[in-house]
């Protein structure tokens, strides 16, 4: 292991831990704060994702490993896109009517949705900038649990070990959601990260991601 590679790993986790320690104190702020506006429509929020996206890709170069394994590939374009979006609908729907039996059956006992109610869309003119301000928590997002924390580290560990490690990771960061948040963002994660090894590219799960996430 390399000088340049072992520093790649120590920030990517660093990386990993400084936003979930960012994840949970937004959590806190929003059980006594209600912010005026959508959280996705911030300006800052905004600016903070495209320079950490930034940060993402320059990790990525540091790695020094090649474009393919981190699943920076565009091949098969339109077969990735059709199918990120046919598996990000069946995500959705299998998380949607889970959530709907469970909070039916135990209120909010397992689920909050205090996060969501601040992201959702509450106008047409919202729901178009909404959409758009989802492309950079998505690329953001995939950058780092897909195309680093998958890719990057398979020099070090199995697939099936980084598959599994990199879910719960992605459950952690929407404990602000309840256990059932963190339970159906870990296996949402394990999706993700199969259609990742599956495609060799970050383009399937990123569409399938984002249209799960919208």
């Amino acid at each position: 292991m390399t000088v340049r590679y072992l520093l790649f790993v120590c920030l990517t986790l660093f990386l990993t831990a400084f936003l979930g320690y960012g994840t949970y104190n937004t959590a806190k702020l929003l059980r006594t704060w209600t912010p005026d506006r959508n959280l996705l429509l911030l300006p800052g929020e905004t600016i903070v994702r495209l320079i950490l996206i930034g940060v993402c890709i320059g990790l990525g170069i540091l790695s020094g490993l090649a474009p393919a394994t981190l699943g920076w590939t565009a091949h098969d374009l339109d077969r990735q896109i059709l199918w990120g979006m046919g598996w990000g609908v069946v995500v959705a729907g299998i998380f949607t009517i889970t959530t709907r039996w469970l909070t039916a059956a135990t209120g909010r006992r397992f689920y909050s949705d205090t996060v969501i109610q601040h992201i959702v869309p509450h106008d047409a003119d919202e729901l178009l900038w909404v959409t758009l301000a989802m492309v950079p928590v998505v690329v953001l997002e995939e950058l780092l649990f897909r195309s680093l924390l998958l890719g990057g580290l398979t020099p070090l560990l199995a697939p099936w070990l980084l598959v599994v490690g990199a879910a719960i990771l992605f459950g952690a960061m929407h404990s602000p959601q309840g256990a059932w948040g963190v339970l159906g963002a870990s296996l949402a994660g394990m999706v993700f990260g199969l259609l990742f090894f599956q495609a060799g590219s970050i383009v399937l799960p990123a569409v399938a991601h984002y249209v799960t996430n919208m």
